[in-house]
């Protein structure tokens, strides 16, 4: 057998993780993850962080309120949390694919603590005004973008493939748990205060703490990796570039991405807004009415992620992005018409559902659809298009609030959201049978060549000649324009088929690799279902001998 057929590798093995002992492998409640102490221990202090998290989130967004009455500068808040994961997101994931996920969830964990200390300081002196909160939190979650590919790409190592989904979901109940308990603790230590400054600086406090439940956890976790190179490491570029290739050949996860910064864009109005609601509903109880309005939001978020198991199990994804939009639609209508508050708090249940069930379906679809190899950086790519929705719709319904009113900007939002559903259902997600990523391991080493190029050598031409019968040829061609996606997302920057004019049962595929080192990172790349992709196309080669295979490297000039 020829190495492009079924051999050869540097490839450490390694396995998905096991199911360890005590875990549930037919638990269909959705809660089977949390039987496995890494994972429960991961998503205690998970908790306790996020719910530091909102209830800063909260406290902040009031406070700046407290500080000015420009619908436009609150709205801002939203951006200043979004704009760090757009512009940093690939880099981030980037970065995760690369370094020790370990110790660089280590150090980004302590930047958000200093950084939130810092916020503290300030806030207890007295001295923090509108624009200095916005720097503070766009610093702040420089730090959180940095963190969260890494800190998601992790779930995978920590549970068995098939309890992935739950734990994803139980990662967004989490969340939401400190979402919908955190505002209202927010509102009130808010509000217990005289100055809403004060109150502000003793929730940055509580929240800095928080994070140290975090770094406990990743101080005392024994990592194993599941994809691990004996390759020399990428460079930060070359990863970032490699992680786009990835996409560009990945209609299926292009499709989630689509989705989600539709749906983000619209939404956004709603988060972006609701503290404005709020001193509108709630003239007299100040930061505790936003509490209420956010808690409700977390509330049904909450409710939605602990029933996203039994949802996934009556509906499909695409329908329950549907429904989501829906209820969405009907939320931004509730938010511009109506003004009596129990109604609100109702529709915000329902919105609060609808997003985590949204949410946590594209999360999901992202990381069944993504090897190991790049699955940071697809997330961190899904983060950018979650939070590029979010900045840019929070900036366009806050001006348009400030202009006009939040009446006219929720009622747009809700037209567009409508208008948005008949192109969405188009895009389709988590549909068919899911590809097996398992690392496929290789049976024999590198193939062995007279002239051993040196890693940075190249391009690298590979050359593979098939000979297929006359009845096989339609599904031959086939075959092999499935294959071609998998060359092209492992590494490839071209790919072509060919068939001999001469000789009708003569086919040669080639393909280009940038370098020698690139190739050989292509073969670790591939997965068990990109060798069954391999092993289709070599089952209609009908020649007595395997398909002959040659590695041809670009001939400098001499200087």
């Amino acid at each position: 057998m020829n190495p492009e057929v079924g051999t050869g590798t540097t490839q450490e093995p390694v396995t998905q993780a096991p199911a360890p002992p005590g875990a549930l492998k037919h638990d269909r409640s959705g809660f089977a993850p949390l039987h496995i102490p890494l994972f429960r221990n991961r998503w205690i202090a998970s908790t306790v962080s996020g719910l530091g998290t909102w209830m800063q989130d909260t406290a902040a967004t009031w406070l700046m309120t407290a500080l000015t009455g420009s619908p436009l500068l609150i709205a801002l808040m939203q951006t200043a949390a979004s704009a760090p994961v757009l512009l940093l997101g690939l880099l981030a994931g980037a970065t995760a694919d690369i370094f020790e996920r370990r110790r660089l969830l280590l150090f980004w964990q302590s930047w958000q603590l200093v950084s939130v200390a810092l916020l503290a300081i300030l806030a207890f002196l007295g001295v923090i005004g509108p624009w200095t909160l916005l720097a503070l939190t766009f610093l702040m979650n420089i730090g959180s973008a940095m963190n969260n590919p890494a800190w998601q790409a992790i779930v995978p190592e920590l549970v068995p493939r098939e309890q992935l989904p739950d734990a994803v979901s139980l990662s967004s109940a989490s969340n939401n748990l400190a979402r919908a308990v955190g505002p209202a603790m927010s509102g009130l230590m808010v509000a217990a205060f005289a100055r809403a400054v004060t109150g502000a600086g003793w929730v940055f406090a509580l929240n800095a703490g928080s994070f140290v439940a975090v770094i406990w956890v990743l101080y005392t976790w024994k990592r194993t990796p599941l994809f691990k190179s004996a390759l020399p490491a990428e460079r930060v570029a070359g990863c970032a570039t490699t992680g786009l290739r990835f996409l560009r050949y990945s209609p299926p996860i292009q499709a989630a991405y689509i989705r989600a910064f539709i749906f983000t864009f619209f939404v956004s109005a709603v988060w972006s807004l609701l503290a404005v609601v709020a001193a509108r509903e709630f003239p007299t109880r100040g930061a505790l009415g936003y509490g209420i309005l956010n808690g409700a939001m977390g509330l049904g978020a909450l409710t939605g992620a602990i029933s996203l198991a039994q949802v996934r199990a009556r509906w499909k994804a695409d329908q329950i992005l549907l429904t989501a939009s829906i209820a969405f639609v009907a939320v931004a209508a509730v938010l511009a018409f109506i003004h009596k508050p129990w109604i609100i708090v109702l529709f915000l249940l329902m919105g609060g559902f609808a997003w985590t069930c949204t949410m946590s379906t594209l999360n999901t679809s992202v990381q069944l659809l993504s090897p190991g190899w790049v699955s940071a950086r697809t997330l961190g790519m899904y983060q950018m298009v979650f939070q590029g929705g979010l900045a840019l719709g929070s900036i366009l319904w806050g001006s348009i609030a400030e202009h006009t009113n939040i009446r006219i900007a929720f009622s747009v939002c809700g037209a567009g959201l409508a208008l948005s559903i008949p192109l969405t259902r188009r895009l389709h997600v988590l549909r068919g049978k899911l590809p097996d990523h398992t690392p496929y391991q290789w049976r024999n080493p590198v193939p062995h060549l007279e002239l051993e190029p040196e890693p940075e050598d190249g391009p690298v031409r590979v050359v593979i000649q098939y000979i297929v019968r006359e009845e096989d040829r339609e599904a031959f061609v086939r075959a092999m324009h499935k294959l071609r996606y998998a060359r092209l997302r492992s590494g490839a920057i071209r790919w072509g088929i060919f068939r001999d004019a001469n000789d009708p049962e003569q086919f040669e595929e080639t393909f280009v690799m940038e370098s020698w080192l690139e190739y050989l990172r292509s073969r670790e790349r591939m997965t068990a279902a990109d060798f069954a992709l391999i092993e289709r196309v070599r089952s209609l080669h009908s020649g007595t001998e395997p398909p002959r295979v040659s590695h041809q490297v670009y001939a400098k000039e001499r200087e």
